[in-house]
Protein backbone atom coordinates (compact mmCIF):
# COMPACT_ATOMS: atom_id res chain seq x y z
CA UNK A 1 0.00 0.00 0.00
CA UNK A 2 1.46 3.46 -1.10
CA UNK A 3 2.51 5.01 2.13
CA UNK A 4 -0.50 8.32 2.24
CA UNK A 5 2.09 10.97 3.92
CA UNK A 6 2.64 14.02 1.88
CA UNK A 7 0.02 13.52 0.19
CA UNK A 8 -2.40 16.96 -0.38
CA UNK A 9 -6.38 16.41 0.84
CA UNK A 10 -6.92 16.64 -3.00
CA UNK A 11 -5.13 13.27 -3.86
CA UNK A 12 -6.36 11.84 -0.80
CA UNK A 13 -9.83 12.41 -2.28
CA UNK A 14 -8.80 11.16 -5.75
CA UNK A 15 -9.38 14.77 -7.18
CA UNK A 16 -7.36 15.34 -9.80
CA UNK A 17 -8.73 18.68 -10.53
CA UNK A 18 -11.45 21.04 -10.57
CA UNK A 19 -11.96 22.84 -13.85
CA UNK A 20 -14.81 25.76 -14.57
CA UNK A 21 -17.25 23.55 -14.52
CA UNK A 22 -16.21 19.82 -13.24
CA UNK A 23 -14.63 17.50 -10.66
CA UNK A 24 -11.89 15.27 -12.57
CA UNK A 25 -10.63 12.10 -10.63
CA UNK A 26 -7.42 10.42 -11.08
CA UNK A 27 -9.60 7.56 -12.69
CA UNK A 28 -10.22 9.65 -15.28
CA UNK A 29 -14.08 10.36 -14.55
CA UNK A 30 -15.19 13.38 -14.88
CA UNK A 31 -18.10 14.89 -12.47
CA UNK A 32 -20.89 17.85 -13.28
CA UNK A 33 -22.85 19.07 -10.91
CA UNK A 34 -26.24 20.92 -11.37
CA UNK A 35 -27.81 23.10 -8.63
CA UNK A 36 -31.68 22.85 -8.62
CA UNK A 37 -33.43 25.39 -6.45
CA UNK A 38 -35.71 23.57 -4.58
CA UNK A 39 -39.12 23.89 -4.41
CA UNK A 40 -41.45 24.73 -0.96
CA UNK A 41 -43.65 21.47 -1.95
CA UNK A 42 -45.68 22.17 1.64
CA UNK A 43 -47.61 25.15 -0.73
CA UNK A 44 -48.48 22.75 -3.60
CA UNK A 45 -51.48 21.57 -4.33
CA UNK A 46 -51.48 17.60 -5.24
CA UNK A 47 -51.55 18.19 -8.64
CA UNK A 48 -48.54 20.91 -8.50
CA UNK A 49 -46.89 18.46 -6.78
CA UNK A 50 -47.97 15.30 -8.65
CA UNK A 51 -46.05 17.16 -12.03
CA UNK A 52 -42.96 17.79 -10.30
CA UNK A 53 -42.82 14.19 -9.66
CA UNK A 54 -43.27 13.07 -13.14
CA UNK A 55 -40.86 16.31 -14.27
CA UNK A 56 -38.15 14.53 -12.31
CA UNK A 57 -39.40 11.36 -13.46
CA UNK A 58 -38.41 12.63 -16.94
CA UNK A 59 -35.31 13.86 -16.42
CA UNK A 60 -34.09 10.92 -14.36
CA UNK A 61 -34.95 8.62 -17.49
CA UNK A 62 -33.79 10.93 -20.04
CA UNK A 63 -30.13 11.16 -18.82
CA UNK A 64 -28.99 7.38 -17.34
CA UNK A 65 -25.87 8.77 -15.94
CA UNK A 66 -27.61 10.74 -13.61
CA UNK A 67 -26.79 10.47 -9.52
CA UNK A 68 -29.07 12.49 -7.30
CA UNK A 69 -27.44 14.38 -4.15
CA UNK A 70 -28.77 16.50 -1.32
CA UNK A 71 -26.56 18.54 1.17
CA UNK A 72 -27.04 20.45 4.16
CA UNK A 73 -26.28 23.56 3.61
CA UNK A 74 -26.24 25.12 6.71
CA UNK A 75 -25.28 23.88 10.50
CA UNK A 76 -26.21 20.88 11.53
CA UNK A 77 -27.80 21.39 15.48
CA UNK A 78 -28.05 17.82 16.55
CA UNK A 79 -24.79 17.07 18.42
CA UNK A 80 -25.23 20.23 20.14
CA UNK A 81 -29.16 19.26 20.60
CA UNK A 82 -28.09 15.62 22.51
CA UNK A 83 -25.42 17.58 24.59
CA UNK A 84 -28.04 20.06 25.74
CA UNK A 85 -30.87 17.17 26.82
CA UNK A 86 -27.33 14.87 28.59
CA UNK A 87 -26.80 18.17 30.56
CA UNK A 88 -30.24 18.73 31.95
CA UNK A 89 -30.48 15.50 32.87
CA UNK A 90 -27.45 15.49 34.79
CA UNK A 91 -27.98 19.25 36.15
CA UNK A 92 -29.40 19.62 39.72
CA UNK A 93 -30.06 23.54 39.64
CA UNK A 94 -33.45 24.01 38.41
CA UNK A 95 -32.64 27.72 37.13
CA UNK A 96 -29.31 25.90 35.26
CA UNK A 97 -32.37 23.62 33.89
CA UNK A 98 -34.52 25.89 32.92
CA UNK A 99 -31.79 27.77 30.70
CA UNK A 100 -30.47 24.99 29.02
CA UNK A 101 -33.98 24.07 28.23
CA UNK A 102 -34.39 27.23 26.73
CA UNK A 103 -31.42 26.70 25.06
CA UNK A 104 -32.62 23.49 23.42
CA UNK A 105 -35.71 25.30 22.24
CA UNK A 106 -33.96 27.80 20.73
CA UNK A 107 -31.98 25.46 18.60
CA UNK A 108 -34.90 23.70 17.96
CA UNK A 109 -36.25 26.78 16.52
CA UNK A 110 -33.53 27.62 14.20
CA UNK A 111 -33.50 24.21 13.00
CA UNK A 112 -36.56 24.37 12.23
CA UNK A 113 -36.48 27.63 10.10
CA UNK A 114 -33.82 26.11 8.44
CA UNK A 115 -35.27 22.85 7.61
CA UNK A 116 -35.80 23.71 3.77
CA UNK A 117 -31.78 25.06 3.90
CA UNK A 118 -30.46 21.83 1.82
CA UNK A 119 -28.94 22.09 -1.34
CA UNK A 120 -30.11 19.71 -4.04
CA UNK A 121 -27.70 18.28 -6.77
CA UNK A 122 -27.84 16.08 -9.82
CA UNK A 123 -24.35 14.82 -11.12
CA UNK A 124 -23.40 13.81 -14.69
CA UNK A 125 -20.87 11.62 -14.88
CA UNK A 126 -20.22 12.30 -19.18
CA UNK A 127 -17.98 9.23 -19.67
CA UNK A 128 -16.08 9.57 -22.63
CA UNK A 129 -17.67 12.55 -24.15
CA UNK A 130 -15.84 14.37 -27.13
CA UNK A 131 -15.55 18.11 -25.64
CA UNK A 132 -17.16 19.81 -28.67
CA UNK A 133 -20.28 16.76 -27.79
CA UNK A 134 -19.65 17.72 -24.21
CA UNK A 135 -20.89 21.18 -23.92
CA UNK A 136 -23.67 20.23 -26.45
CA UNK A 137 -24.42 17.18 -24.12
CA UNK A 138 -24.56 19.56 -20.74
CA UNK A 139 -26.95 22.06 -22.59
CA UNK A 140 -29.45 19.40 -23.62
CA UNK A 141 -29.47 18.53 -19.42
CA UNK A 142 -29.94 22.01 -18.66
CA UNK A 143 -32.75 22.67 -21.25
CA UNK A 144 -34.33 19.22 -19.83
CA UNK A 145 -34.24 20.57 -16.58
CA UNK A 146 -36.00 23.92 -17.53
CA UNK A 147 -38.37 22.47 -19.69
CA UNK A 148 -39.62 20.24 -16.61
CA UNK A 149 -40.08 23.07 -14.61
CA UNK A 150 -36.71 23.18 -12.35
CA UNK A 151 -34.95 26.42 -11.91
CA UNK A 152 -31.26 25.04 -12.04
CA UNK A 153 -27.67 26.24 -13.12
CA UNK A 154 -24.39 24.16 -13.78
CA UNK A 155 -22.09 24.15 -11.06
CA UNK A 156 -18.85 26.42 -11.29
CA UNK A 157 -15.42 26.07 -9.65
CA UNK A 158 -16.39 27.95 -6.49
CA UNK A 159 -19.28 26.31 -6.21
CA UNK A 160 -17.79 22.68 -6.30
CA UNK A 161 -15.22 23.76 -3.69
CA UNK A 162 -18.08 24.98 -1.63
CA UNK A 163 -20.30 21.40 -2.32
CA UNK A 164 -16.39 19.45 -1.34
CA UNK A 165 -16.19 21.69 2.19
CA UNK A 166 -19.86 21.00 3.10
CA UNK A 167 -19.94 17.17 2.55
CA UNK A 168 -16.32 16.63 3.52
CA UNK A 169 -16.26 18.95 6.93
CA UNK A 170 -19.33 20.30 7.04
CA UNK A 171 -18.10 23.33 6.41
CA UNK A 172 -21.20 25.90 5.87
CA UNK A 173 -20.11 29.26 7.13
CA UNK A 174 -16.91 29.59 5.44
CA UNK A 175 -17.19 32.50 2.78
CA UNK A 176 -13.93 31.49 1.13
CA UNK A 177 -13.03 28.23 -0.05
CA UNK A 178 -9.46 27.64 -0.22
CA UNK A 179 -7.15 26.44 -3.55
CA UNK A 180 -4.65 24.75 -1.18
CA UNK A 181 -4.89 23.22 2.52
CA UNK A 182 -3.94 26.55 4.88
CA UNK A 183 -4.39 28.72 2.30
CA UNK A 184 -5.72 31.29 4.04
CA UNK A 185 -2.79 31.45 6.93
CA UNK A 186 -0.09 32.55 4.33
CA UNK A 187 0.93 35.60 4.56
CA UNK A 188 3.07 36.87 1.22
CA UNK A 189 6.09 39.44 1.14
CA UNK A 190 6.23 39.31 5.05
Amino acid sequence: MKNKKGESTRELMGIKEITDYSLRTYTGEELVYFLIKPSNISVLSHESLSARIYGLMTVLKGIGEIEMMCLNSRENFEDNKQYLKKRTEEEENQVIRNLLEADAAHLDRMQVQMATAREFLLILRPGSQKENELFAYLNRMEKMLKEQGFTSRRAGEEDIRRILAVYYEQNVTTEKFEEFDGERWVVLNE
